[in-house]
């Protein structure tokens, strides 16, 4: 049984502003205005509340900027795969945007990136996570909701009226999901592995890929120690973002391999150059920089890359995923570094 609807009895008035108090906001996830034309109400929206309310349990979301991480849509994926009895099919991109829909009761909104607020505007559909990603810079709360989920008895109530009103047969499941980083899990299985080659089945999902390419350049960084392989930089922030990036040695668009021998920790700038064979690495481990790809360097405190040539590159701290030498092999010959 759902509850009513909320009204304006649950809303107070300051300096001729209406506030929204916590049962406005309970009434709301019970009422949630999905979409039954199957016959059955689909799960998008309150699973991404569910997950929205776990990120700020886990202090991954901290202001009022919710943004599409691999950590949300893990999380999504995770509560999908295990409450989600019907033939609906998972895609993020549909909540994110539709809460945000011409509606009477709203409480989610777009931020969109610059050049595209008359879509968001229009309420043009939006499907695929890449298409919302190109439109949409972040979600952001009301105000007083966002207040409500960085109090951990406001959060408890919401995420207990969502479990009530749309999942209520699975409540102990939602409970042990609740405790499950998911991303950090599928980081570790892959860890264990040694990372996985996938068929291009595998990777059809754009949701998943994208959890895919976050556990992949989370093992890498953490294998190098989150420093540049080739000018062993490290620059770690207090909510430990860095600039180093998971690099394929043979690329993942057309060999899809995640086996952590083919990957290195490379900066921003060192990333792109290795890309496009501004330098490679020999059988030994050693930086080649070709004679005659670069024509002018004029580095500011620090080094050019051409100081790096025959330099030993830094290694991982586990021997067992060094570079495979195969794939430095190919992409030395792919790029013609003698």
């Amino acid at each position: 049984m759902l509850e009513a609807a909320p009204d304006i009895c649950d809303c107070t008035w300051q300096f001729g502003i209406m506030m929204k108090d916590l049962n406005y906001y309970i009434k709301s996830f019970a009422n949630l205005k999905v979409d039954r034309a199957s016959g059955t109400p689909a799960p998008h929206q309150p699973i991404l509340l569910l997950s929205v309310i776990e990120q700020f349990e886990r202090g991954k979301i901290r202001h009022n900027q919710i943004y599409l991480t691999p950590e949300l849509i893990a999380t999504f994926l995770k509560y999908w795969s295990n409450l989600v009895t019907t033939d609906h099919h998972s895609d993020i991109s549909l909540p994110f945007f539709h809460l945000a829909g011409k509606k009477k009761i709203k409480f989610w909104h777009l931020m969109p990136n610059p050049g595209f607020e008359a879509v968001i505007e229009s309420g043009t559909k939006i499907r695929g996570l890449a298409a919302l990603r190109n439109t949409v810079k972040y979600a952001y709360l009301d105000t007083e909701l966002c207040e409500y989920l960085q109090n951990a008895s406001s959060r408890l109530k919401l995420s207990e009226v969502l479990v009530r009103s749309w999942f209520s047969a699975e409540s102990q499941q939602v409970e042990k999901l609740y405790a499950v980083d998911e991303l950090e899990e599928i980081q570790l299985r892959l860890f264990e592995k040694g990372g996985a080659v996938y068929t291009v089945e595998d990777i059809k999902d754009q949701e998943t890929t994208f959890v895919r390419n976050a556990a992949f350049r989370r093992n890498m960084i953490s294998l190098y120690e989150q420093r540049c392989t080739l000018c062993r930089l490290k620059i770690v922030s207090r909510d430990n973002q860095n600039v180093v990036d998971g690099a394929h040695i043979k690329p993942f668009s057309e060999f899809r391999d995640d086996r952590l021998d083919n990957g290195l920790s490379l900066c921003k700038n060192h990333h792109w150059a290795f890309d496009r064979g501004w330098f490679g690495i020999s059988d030994k481990y050693r930086i080649i920089v070709p004679d005659g790809r670069l024509y002018e360097e004029t580095p500011r405190d620090m080094r050019s890359l051409q100081d790096f040539d025959d330099e030993l590159i830094l290694l991982p701290n586990q021997e067992i995923y060094n570079p495979r030498v195969d794939a430095l092999q190919w992409h030395r010959s792919f790029w013609k570094i003698a």
